[in-house]
């Protein structure tokens, strides 16, 4: 196990960054990152390094802000994580994922300013997910990163990372694990809105909220077929009566009739965004859920945990 260190800035080094890169091909900065990664740690496989890369950016996106890109890998072997930076204010061209959107294409080229690169031991996922935590809380504001891009020297980057002293938490709580970015429903919507909504996302349910943002229910794709097929067609051995569907067909005429509030389901308890991150594997087993929903100190919706999405960080992210 890696010793813990306590703020981001712990793990950079000057030697480590380069400022006003002027080189616009994403791949061969990576491939000068690594360079400068391996002249410190000599036992570094390049080439390992890159295949590791190269392989979870066909997972999971790499650009995780406007202008900023964030490869990452977990290594064998390694005692404590390596951090490398690049700083380029023309911008870097950078081919992976778009940013923010539910459809991923990788063939896209972005432009980029600020590229992090991150290798993890591959035997610590927590000191993983604790390093990747503290560098989203530095770049919390889009402008951290147009103001780093344009540094002029490294000393001035660890400057600015040891300024901030983002503190690593002693331990992952259920506010670093969760997404932020998905579309709640209002009890208000209907069903032809809760429909469009469900089409362009990848969730399953969603919580739904009143006109002021309290947590009013849940939605879930299964409420809708559960009310779009009536328990007693369920028990018909005979189904060709709705061969071509009709109980959809007569739900498509009144889904903009309908509203979420007749359908929802009513909220179970949500997890505070403090609790142990640990907690959360706990409440997937113990309520069989495929979801969690996650509250603020004041009990407002803060965010939202899947079975998919934690297990994702924790065994391949």
């Amino acid at each position: 196990m890696s010793e813990t260190k306590n703020e981001f800035s712990d793990y950079l080094f000057a030697n480590n960054i380069a400022c006003g890169v002027t080189e616009p091909d994403g791949a061969k900065v990576i491939g000068m990152l690594l360079d400068m990664l391996k002249r410190h740690f000599p036992q570094l496989d390049i080439d390992v390094a890159r295949a590791e890369i190269e392989k979870r950016e066909k997972v999971f996106p790499c650009i995780v802000a406007p202008g900023l890109a964030v490869p990452h890998a977990r290594i064998a072997g390694l005692e404590k994580p390596m951090i490398a930076i690049a700083c380029s204010p023309k911008g870097i061209t950078y081919g992976g994922q778009s940013v923010n959107t539910q459809v991923i294409s990788l063939n896209m080229n972005v432009f980029i300013n600020v590229m992090v690169l991150i290798l993890s031991p591959v035997e610590d996922p927590n000191l993983h997910l604790q390093v990747m935590s503290m560098l989203a809380k530095s770049f919390s504001d889009p402008a951290n990163i147009r103001q780093v891009a344009g540094l002029r020297t490294p000393a001035e980057v660890t400057t600015f990372f040891a300024t901030g002293r983002i503190k690593m938490p002693e331990y992952l709580l259920a506010k670093d694990v969760m997404r932020t970015d998905f579309t709640p429903l209002h009890e208000t919507d209907t069903i032809r809105e809760a429909i469009d909504i469900f089409a362009t996302t990848q969730s399953a349910s969603l919580p739904v909220i009143d006109s002021v943002g309290d947590l009013r229910g849940v939605l879930s794709l299964k409420d809708i077929l559960t009310y779009t097929l009536p328990e007693h067609l369920l028990w018909m051995e005979n189904l060709s009566p709705i061969y071509r569907f009709q109980p959809f067909v007569d739900l498509l005429k009144s889904a903009s009739d309908t509203r979420v509030s007749d359908i929802m389901q009513e909220l179970g308890e949500p997890v505070s965004e403090d609790v142990p991150a640990i907690q959360l594997a706990k409440l997937f087993l113990a309520q069989e859920t495929a979801q969690l929903i996650i509250t603020d100190a004041n009990g407002r919706l803060a965010g939202l945990v899947s079975l998919r999405e934690f297990c994702a960080k924790f065994f391949w992210e």
